[in-house]
């Protein structure tokens, strides 16, 4: 199969290098297969060509042919001779064929790019120390690289509109703007949203939202990713740290089963931002609003910063011990979560053999899909249970079925992580009736009805990994510390089961991951450290038979659609 995809390949010459690439690949993308880059603004590999801002100008030739003749003309040594175009050519609108010629650093490509830069300039306002773009600004960078490091411009700046309110997420600086495109195309295309576009001409024209309109989808903050020059602002971010002062950590969207791929930006143990990262396997360069919004539950008001017994608040030591005693006893139900990491699932999973549990149980959490990147299932990690035997069918939203083992006697005591009993259709009532051990982030009606509370960590203080809806497990990397009197989700099953068995129990991701590839499951042969950035796809034929409620989104098909085909 690799010899034949070989021989669909074609050769282009690119500044005297022969390459070769798939035709019509985008000669942008061409020419970073060969680690040089053509300075574009308009072009992005996931959106349509534009060709708004001719930075990507290059010198462009392919093979003459004797129009008589129709045969090859070729110079005195035998070669192919090239009939260069008179003018430059944009490489982000020209394909590749067979036999092209592409000339990126000629003089004629560096005065066209000197040019455009200059023309760019003209208008645009001197507010670098200001603009949030600064540091990752790719005006700046090509200003420098490409620019001729003088202007010839004496007039005064034409003065466009500022700080203006486009969206409750997305704030624009009009001034900026060299009318890219990238984000109406964007909404366009991908967000299926077509509200924002350009007024006015010349030097004049101005980007907008339609009358009546705002830019309030659930995707609007990838114009701002994506645009070029600081234009479109977050208003969340908004003069609140330079990008440069920024630790950046690779972490996983876990508001729903797609598990968008994110970069999650910190400072001194305070989280930032999250933006997207790239993943062409599950979220191309985009992820929702409603994911970036997560972080703050770091600081909410809710948040569980210590451990307590009997509502008195104790170290996470001594309240591990509490609930190992608590767990010994005969009766025990365990409440695990979508929510939790394969690795956390996966201890969990050994403390409910370890106690005879009498019933594992998850709760479903569903909302509606947008068939681009949110699933119709809230919870990020339902097959990682599944995988690791935590469970076997897939969840209900209520746990109607503990209940009545509650009433009847049956169960006694509860262990539950990252799930509030009541909001899953237990009572109070229910909860003073059994002996209740709970590890979570934030206080619930739960914790304050727990014998034990354990304060755990969010998925921002953390590592772990998680399966998405294609069965491709992901890692995420922890970013901040938590707080102080907490601990991690990890260690402290690690710390029960260690109590319940009697045994040395591993309770760091990597160890434990030795004891997961040792199952012989669909984990087998993995480690921690061997799981891409980009995840692996794992082979999840064994669950085909299950319900699974997502639909279709930006690269998922549902084996449901599957089988009706």
């Amino acid at each position: 199969m690799a010899e034949e995809k070989k021989d669909n390949l074609i050769t282009v010459n690119i500044d005297g290098q022969d390459l070769q690439v798939p035709p019509g690949t985008n000669m942008v993308e061409a020419v970073k297969m060969l680690g040089k880059e053509v300075p574009h603004y308009c072009y992005h590999p996931k959106l349509s060509i534009a060709g708004n801002c001719r930075m990507c100008l290059v010198e462009m030739g392919m093979p003459g042919k004797d129009r008589a003749t129709g045969e090859p003309m070729l110079n005195e040594d035998g070669t192919p001779k090239i009939m260069w175009m008179p003018g430059p050519a944009i490489a982000c609108g020209t394909n590749a064929a067979p036999g092209m010629h592409i000339r990126t650093n000629s003089q004629k490509a560096i005065e066209s790019r000197e040019s455009v830069t200059e023309f760019l300039l003209i208008n645009h306002p001197l507010d670098c120390p200001i603009c949030d773009q600064a540091g990752e600004c790719k005006l700046q960078e090509f200003s420098a690289s490409h620019g001729r490091g003088y202007s010839r411009f004496v007039e005064e700046k034409n003065v466009k509109p500022k700080r203006t309110r486009l969206g409750p997420r997305v704030t624009l600086d009009d001034e900026r703007c060299i009318l890219c495109s990238r984000c109406i195309r964007f909404s366009q295309e991908v967000a299926k949203d077509d509200v924002l576009g350009f007024t006015d001409r010349g030097s004049y024209s101005t980007l907008t939202c339609f009358p009546g309109k705002e830019l309030a989808n659930n995707y609007s903050l990838n114009t701002v990713d994506i645009c070029p020059v600081g234009a479109l602002t977050s208003s969340d971010f908004r003069f609140k740290m330079r990008v440069w002062f920024l630790k950046e950590t690779k972490s996983i969207d876990l508001e729903s089963s797609v598990g968008c791929n994110t970069v999650v930006s910190s400072r001194e143990g305070k989280v930032y931002r999250v933006t997207p990262r790239r993943n062409d396997e599950v979220n191309d360069t985009w992820m929702p609003d409603s994911g970036r919004e997560l972080y703050k539950q770091i600081e909410a008001e809710n948040r569980l910063s210590f451990s307590s017994v009997n509502g008195s608040e104790t170290s996470a030591v001594e309240a591990l011990k509490a609930a190992a005693e608590i767990l010994k006893g005969e009766g025990v139900a365990i409440v695990g979560s979508g929510r939790n990491t394969v690795e956390e699932q996966f201890v969990l999973k050994q403390i409910a053999d370890q106690v005879n549990a009498k019933g594992v149980y998850l709760v479903a959490r569903y909302g509606d899909d947008d068939g681009i990147l949110i699933s119709k299932d809230r919870n990020p990690n339902v097959r990682g249970a599944l995988a690791t035997g935590l469970i076997s069918d897939l969840p209900a939203e209520q746990l109607s079925v503990l209940a009545s083992q509650i009433d009847s006697g049956e169960v006694s005591t509860v262990l539950a992580t990252k799930e509030d009993l009541v909001a899953a259709g237990l009572s109070e009532e229910q909860l003073k009736k059994v002996k209740l051990v709970v590890i979570d982030t934030h206080a619930s009606a739960t914790t304050e009805n727990a014998d034990v509370v354990i304060a755990g960590l969010t998925q921002f203080e953390k590592s772990g990994s998680v399966i998405n809806q294609q069965f491709r497990i992901q890692k995420f990397h922890k970013a901040v510390p938590g707080p102080v009197g907490s601990i991690d989700d990890l260690a402290a099953l690690s710390a029960i089961q260690a109590s319940l068995s009697g045994e040395t129990c591993p309770s760091v991701v990597g160890t434990v991951w030795e004891k997961i590839a040792a199952e012989g499951s669909i984990f087998e042969g993995l480690s921690f450290k061997g799981i891409a950035d980009t995840g692996v796809l794992l082979d999840g034929s064994a669950f085909s038979g299950l319900a699974f409620v997502e639909g279709k989104s930006l690269h998922f098909e549902p084996q449901v659609a599957e089988v009706a085909k």
